[in-house]
């Protein structure tokens, strides 16, 4: 597949990205090398990867939990005492091997340690490959709060290697699906259209599916780096979704969501919103709600749930002004930024879910 030129990095497909890599080892003169993973990655991913490096540096690994609950300031400061006591200079290079996780985590670890190394992203997981690993977004969370500590700093390349996706379970797959749903209802109906019938899409078409949603993404990203405007739009579905991922997360009375089963239930509250807002016809709305139900199992919102996640607004990223502001989708393919929406609308966008 094509290399997709980023703002001021290059996204490189399977069994060429090695080729990439390895070229780019032999031309740039770095003093070591560390390589970033989970408690996952350093079994399942690691032992494919290494023998596709071809360089004399020095390598190290270093491991991390697994899970979103990990994903803190607190793994930094030993990821970054372990980068110290080995020897980890300005001319230290670093290779984030793994999920949104590993990838956001090292990121940020790279981009604040001795005030910035080079790094690069080889994720994993489908959500990783097609929304985490790209547009320069690093960071963190802060307790249950997603990612609200962080830097937009590029990496030095991404490769993505599809064959990685064989180590991962069906639902961590439509984790990853939830993404590329999004960027079929933001950017590209003729996309959104393609999952209309999921079961007939080959191994094949979905490599490509993969590499389109990489491209509008950063097609997305490369009109706005930092976030002041039309980038708002990959925020569909994440205003809600968020909050519910978190408050699913603090919560030990419930199930842990991952993050793409909290966008999906996020695009179906916020496409019922864009509805009743006059954005989205009633026909448009029900093929949403009727494909990501197909997909995803429905969650059960008990009315306690719900002033929790209502309060988790506040502290979303996007607000300005002391607003909630949403992304909401105008007609498939469309979308209009910086919307308020009444709590009034999103318990109707609630209620609506649950029939």
């Amino acid at each position: 597949m094509k290399t997709i030129i980023a703002n001021n990095y290059p996204v490189h497909f399977n069994e060429s990205a090695y080729d990439h890599l390895n070229l780019f080892l032999n031309e740039h003169k770095y003093s070591n090398l560390f390589i970033i993973v989970d408690s996952h990655t350093v079994d399942s991913c690691l032992p494919t990867f290494l023998p596709q490096l071809e360089t004399d540096l020095s390598i190290e690994i270093i491991e991390f939990d697994a899970g979103e609950a990990n994903k803190n300031i607190e793994t930094c400061i030993e990821i970054w005492k372990v980068l110290t006591e080995l020897g980890a200079d300005r001319k230290t290079l670093i290779l984030n091997l793994g999920g949104g996780v590993v990838t956001d985590l090292g990121g940020f670890v790279a981009s604040t340690f001795k005030r910035g190394v080079d790094f690069i992203h080889i994720p994993t997981t489908l959500l990783s490959m097609v929304d985490a690993s790209v547009g320069g977004k690093n960071g963190v969370d802060l307790g249950n709060l997603k990612n609200q500590i962080g830097v937009i700093n590029v990496p030095k390349m991404v490769l993505i290697d599809t064959a990685y996706l064989a180590t991962l379970s069906q639902i961590e797959m439509r984790s990853g699906l939830a993404e590329m749903l999004k960027h079929g209802l933001i950017y590209d109906k003729e996309y959104w259209e393609k999952f209309l019938y999921l079961d007939a899409i080959n191994y094949d078409e979905f490599d490509a599916l993969i590499h389109r949603s990489v491209a509008i993404k950063n097609e997305i990203v490369m009109q706005d780096p930092t976030e002041k405007g039309i980038r708002k739009a990959l925020n569909f579905g994440h205003t809600l979704g968020h909050a519910i991922e978190s408050y699913f997360l603090e919560n030990a009375e419930k199930t842990t969501l991952l993050h793409g089963e909290a966008i999906a239930i996020g695009m179906i509250l916020e496409a019922y919103i864009s509805k009743e807002k006059g954005l989205l016809t009633t026909e448009e709305y029900q093929e949403i709600k009727k494909t990501i139900h197909a997909i995803y199992d429905k969650i059960i919102f008990n009315n306690e749930d719900i002033d929790p996640i209502l309060e988790l607004l506040i502290h979303d990223k996007k607000n300005e002004y002391g607003t909630i502001q949403f992304a909401l989708i105008e007609g498939i393919g469309g979308i209009k930024i910086n919307q308020i929406v009444e709590n009034e609308l999103i318990l109707e966008a609630f209620k609506d879910y649950e029939n």
